[in-house]
């Protein structure tokens, strides 16, 4: 690890006043995750810690920066910091190849999905500071408590796939290549770390559906932590047999055998699907922005 830079000033933000802000900002802790450089930033005024900043470089498309959290503590909000920190990071990313700039999670490694839509200073912000809204982004809950939607049996449905030659089983450490594999080549992404991060764990765990030793689905569940469920997926010319509910229940019935009460289904894409297998809500929505980067 090389040694962090001096302070380095920053005047390019204004406060809510219009005043310049020149606080040092101060690389916390260079590092790299999995080959990706990750930016540490830190506010300081008067020798304390005011504002922080995490960033990184996409890694399936370098030209992608992302700034994976931002806070500033409550007594120097709307003061600036926010917009000084956000400036120094495109500063930053850009000179690491970056195109644009995205106030979103970098999967694998993320701290946020987006903006909470209910923190409406962060959202005023985004769009004064010249980000625009690019998508939305959806967790639900889905409750875990005795005879509850998400945990209905599905003895049934699996004798059924299995008139069909459809097995359905729980993953082991020897699966993971073969459902690494499966889930780039059919849906692209970063679910491998994710993957590696519930097969084999304690208060974790995957389940696949297969026929003729053929991965057709998987779901996986406590990657991030033991209540967090995903990810999962179904190939497509399986879509529609009953094999994505069977695997999602299996799921939350190993959730709620281990003691917890609701499951938290994060960045979610198909919400009616989730909403009919499992009785899900949405809970929590995030707006994801992005910004060119001037001169890029």
């Amino acid at each position: 690890m090389t040694p962090a830079p001096a302070p380095t000033p920053v005047t390019r933000a204004t406060n809510e006043r219009g005043l310049p802000v020149r606080l040092p900002m101060a690389q916390l802790a260079p590092a790299t995750v999995a080959d990706r450089p990750v930016l540490r930033l830190g506010a300081v005024r008067d020798g304390a810690l005011i504002g922080v900043l995490v960033g990184s470089l996409s890694a399936a498309d370098p030209r992608l920066g992302h700034v994976d959290l931002i806070a500033v503590t409550p007594p120097e909000r709307r003061q600036g910091v926010g917009g000084a920190l956000l400036a120094e990071a495109e500063s930053r990313l850009g000179a690491l190849g970056a195109a644009e700039v995205l106030l979103a999670g970098n999967p694998p490694h993320y701290a946020w999905p987006g903006i909470d839509v209910r923190y409406t200073p962060a959202v005023c912000a985004a769009q004064r500071l010249g980000y625009r809204q690019d998508r939305t982004a959806w967790n639900m809950t889905a409750d875990l408590s005795e005879g509850s939607v998400a945990l209905r049996r599905t003895e049934a449905a699996e004798r059924r796939l299995a008139g069909r030659g459809v097995t359905v089983r729980r993953a082991t450490p020897d699966d993971l290549p073969a459902l690494a594999a499966f889930a780039r080549s059919t849906f692209g992404g970063t679910w491998d770390g994710e993957l590696a991060g519930s097969v084999g764990r304690p208060d974790a765990g995957v389940h696949l559906a297969e026929r003729d030793g053929e991965i057709l689905g998987f779901a996986a569940y406590g990657s991030a932590r033991p209540s967090w469920f995903g990810p999962m997926g179904t190939a497509p010319a399986a879509e529609g047999s009953g094999i994505g509910g069977v695997l999602l229940r299996r799921c939350l019935r190993d959730q709620a055998a281990a003691g917890i009460g609701a499951a938290q289904i994060g960045w979610v894409g198909p919400v009616p699907f989730y909403s009919n297998a499992a009785g899900a809500r949405i809970e929590r929505v995030f707006f994801l922005y992005r910004k060119a980067i001037k001169g890029a």
